[in-house]
């Protein structure tokens, strides 16, 4: 008898976990005629959380509603609710290319443009073909990589300056590099293919971060270069890298030099992070 009470209470819950999904789709339904946005997108997630098999047929009602509702908070100027809303979505729909987008727009608008980047990048690693994507990712780089940095990367005679410098001293015995603001990751790679046993590369902003994983994996170093989404100046040992290196590289030294903070870095890299001299 225990066990057939058991399964008559189960199927009573089950029951009413059907009666309340089909009456909160039909009063999110309402809301959406009457373009009451904030509610539909309540009763949205209640069906999704109670009913995560239904994510497939409803998903693209749900971005409709959020992105209405988030463009109601916006000229609300409720950011923190349209940010959460948009968490929520996340979290049922991790893999949403077109919720990534939204959500990197709403972010590039209010000025956070580096997380933007973030979100676009995502967006189109889900989906390589996604135009919008690809457009808004460009567009946001285009505003986060400085101009210099363009004309330094077909700088030749510059880039092979450093190479040679590099190469001689791996040669000299520095077997281990700290390639400190790695920007698109080319002094890492060169330091990788100059024979260094060990390579790290911090970049502290998330555009040229995601950048620089993309371009080692390109060229086949991404289990070969540990890229650290850091400021130097908060790399510890043992916790990032395992211990000092013998060689510190950096581009970052330009008419920002003082401005960017880099002499603090470097600093701060020759007193714990660079193996002393004996």
């Amino acid at each position: 008898m225990p066990n057939s009470n058991s399964k008559i209470h189960r199927g009573g819950q089950e029951a009413g976990r059907r009666e309340l999904v089909s009456r909160s789709l039909q009063s999110a339904q309402h809301c959406l005629e009457d373009q009451d946005f904030g509610t539909a997108y309540a009763h949205y997630l209640l069906v999704l959380n109670l009913a995560p098999e239904l994510k497939t047929s409803v998903k693209e009602t749900f971005q409709f509603t959020l992105f209405k509702w988030a463009e109601e908070l916006d000229s609300l100027a409720r950011i923190q609710d349209l940010f959460n809303c948009y968490e929520q979505a996340l979290e049922l729909y991790p893999d949403d290319e077109v919720i990534c987008n939204s959500m990197g727009e709403h972010l590039f608008r209010m000025g956070f443009r580096d997380e933007a980047a973030g979100y676009f990048h995502k967006a189109v690693k889900l989906n390589p073909d996604f135009a919008d994507a690809k457009e808004n990712f460009y567009r946001v780089a285009n505003w986060l990589v400085e101009r210099w940095h363009f004309i330094m990367l077909n700088d030749t005679k510059r880039n092979l300056t450093y190479l040679k410098a590099i190469e001689s001293a791996v040669r000299s015995g520095c077997k281990s590099v700290l390639d400190i603001g790695t920007g698109t990751g080319i002094l890492s790679m060169f330091a990788k293919k100059a024979g260094a046993s060990l390579v790290y590369a911090c970049e502290l902003s998330k555009t040229m971060y995601e950048l620089a994983r993309d371009v080692v994996a390109a060229n086949n170093m991404e289990r070969k270069i540990k890229l650290l989404h850091l400021k130097s100046l908060d790399i510890e040992i043992p916790k990032h890298i395992p211990e000092r290196v013998s060689l510190v590289v950096t581009e970052t030294v330009d008419a920002g030099l003082f401005g960017e903070g880099i002499v603090e870095s470097l600093i701060h890299a020759w007193e714990h992070l660079l193996l002393q001299p004996k």
